[in-house]
């Protein structure tokens, strides 16, 4: 039984300008096969080879796959789409499925425009595709398909043509049980361009315990689970060790929320001395780092360098419409505090929604100033149309193109400005910003590895603009001011968009009193004024 592990050859010029990131979906998809035997596993990485359809369907052709697997986010879900269609062609015998959080809530869609795909593995895949793969390769799938929860797929056994999503699977419970296999990955090919050094995602914990409204996470995974840090510190250290990995970024929405769990981690990466040999860096709310504040140097000295905050707001109105709670002044003094600590610090800005203006575009860049980040990200609204916030905007959202629901493409037009210019004015902030910080910040930033690091961000960014694919100026056709009114996002507005299938699909959060409580009042990710509590931290692997 011969599968073949495929992730989709999609570009937007976001997160791929610092470098090429492993895809982790498929080293713990593996690592789960392999434990329940089934050793032949293969994985192609179209996105990071940036492997042409003509040469996919010759790799397909030369592996002769039984099952073809490919993942996708809502960005990449056409690419997903594509690359089975491919795999059908070519290797017409050979099981195509598909996963990731996009087709888990949109498969009717996915099935309707895709009939070439046989099953969507909806939620977590570890368990649900092992268990997959056994029936097909008991030759009796078709039939087993319907006792096996966590798939949708289309059923025409009685010549009617009609979509069928089996009964959410459960969550892994037991995390630690998941190993992975890295080795699946040409590692040579993942650097991180800052340190010019390999790169992992290895992930601590999954889910989350809050309920932001313009996320998705949170209701994919459904359960707040977090690993044994030890065994997160063990599979850090077999990524160096064994890959030379030096620089790694948690997978997790928020690791910091189970503050216990996060110290006992930093406190082993120091017992092992593994600060010395890699760094690594997080995404976090500005109400944890105040929270943490005397644990901050402990967290640099476990090897934190680079902390990505969720500020996201241009004004206080928005930081309640993302379900925030966080207050404006807090987010300054949770800048203040990490770079007190050493520790490179991110402010993230949503731009983008459609009260959007000049002013309040501007708003952010004084921001950034005040607040004084070492990086500044502005980030266009994306709606996934699977989030209480997509509902809640639906009368705004004219472009189903998921395509560009990449960050860097303006889905909503803002009322009082026309996209091209919301884009040039976004890249006016970026422009003054990084503008300053090279001629007066990062050359002075000291001569250890603050400096080092603030110095190689530089370069990723300089390198991606040069080369155009920075915020996909070079597809857009933007060239600056004198450009704006010319640029043209290439949307595709014949698409069309089915609503989300996720009555079947409750996260454990949503079943809470606080949440139900909540739901009517939603305010505005860097936000949430509740913390876990030490009980609720020793108690999160417990299925809710």
């Amino acid at each position: 039984m011969r599968i073949l592990l495929i992730h989709p050859n999609y570009h937007s010029g976001g997160a791929e300008i610092a470098g090429n990131w492993p895809p982790a979906w498929a080293a713990y998809l593996a690592g789960s096969l392999k434990n329940a035997g089934y050793s032949d596993v293969v994985f192609i990485d179209a996105m990071t080879m940036n492997v042409p359809d003509d040469e996919l369907a010759q790799k397909i052709r030369e592996i002769a796959p039984d099952i073809v697997g490919v993942t996708s986010i809502t960005p990449s879900i056409y690419k997903a789409e594509s690359t089975l269609k491919i795999a059908k062609e070519v290797r017409p015998q050979a099981v195509t499925l598909l996963g990731g959080v996009h087709a888990t809530f949109m498969f009717k869609q996915v099935l309707a425009e895709a009939p070439w795909i046989d099953a969507i593995v909806r939620g977590e895949g570890e368990e649900i595709l092992v268990e997959t793969v056994r029936a097909i390769e008991a030759g009796d799938f078709a039939e087993k398909r319907k006792t096996i929860k966590g798939l949708a797929y289309v059923d025409d056994s009685d010549g009617e043509r009609r979509i069928v999503a089996t009964a959410a699977a459960a969550t892994v419970k037991d995390l630690d049980s998941i190993e992975a296999d890295w080795g699946i990955l040409d590692w040579p090919k993942y650097r991180y361009i800052p340190l010019n050094c390999r790169v992992a995602i290895p992930n601590m914990a999954r889910g989350c315990p809050f309920t932001c409204s313009f996320c998705s996470q949170w209701k994919f995974w459904r359960d707040y689970r977090v690993r044994d840090p030890r065994k997160v510190v063990d599979e850090i250290e077999n990524l160096y060790k064994k890959y030379d990995v030096r620089f790694f970024i948690l997978a997790d929405e928020e690791p910091t929320i189970n503050r216990k769990k996060f110290i006992q981690f930093c406190e082993e990466l120091i017992a092992r001395g593994l600060p010395d040999k890699v760094q690594w860096g997080i995404n976090t709310r500005v109400t944890d780092i105040l929270r943490d504040e005397k644990l901050l140097p402990l967290y640099r000295r476990a090897g934190l360098l680079h902390v990505s905050l969720g500020t996201e707001a241009a004004a206080q109105l928005k930081l309640d419409r993302f379900n925030k709670e966080t207050k404006v002044a807090d987010n300054k003094r949770a800048i203040e505090l990490l770079r007190n600590a050493g520790i490179v610090v991110e402010a993230q800005f949503i731009v983008g929604l459609e009260n959007e203006t000049a002013e309040t575009l501007e708003e952010t860049y004084r921001m950034a100033q005040d607040w004084k980040p070492d990086l500044a990200n502005w980030s266009m609204y994306t709606p996934w149309p699977f989030t209480q916030l997509f509902n809640e905007m639906s009368d705004k959202v004219e472009v189903f193109d998921f395509d560009k629901y990449n960050f860097v493409t303006p889905i909503i037009k803002p009322d009082a400005m026309e996209r091209g210019e919301l884009l040039d004015r976004v890249m006016n902030n970026y422009r003054r910003f990084y503008m300053k910080k090279a001629l007066f910040s990062y050359p002075w930033a000291g001569s250890g590895m603050r400096r080092r690091y603030l110095l190689g961000c530089l370069y990723a960014f300089l390198k991606s603009g040069f080369e155009r694919k920075f915020y996909d100026l070079g597809k857009v056709g933007y060239w600056g001011p004198q450009s704006k009114k010319k640029v043209d996002f290439h949307f595709d507005m014949n698409r069309k968009m089915e609503p989300a299938a996720s009555s079947d699909w409750r996260a454990a959060s949503e079943n809470s009193r606080k949440m139900q409580a909540r739901m009517a009042d939603i305010k505005a990710c860097g936000g949430g004024e509740e913390q876990m509590a030490d009980e609720d931290s020793a108690s999160a692997n417990v299925d809710a």
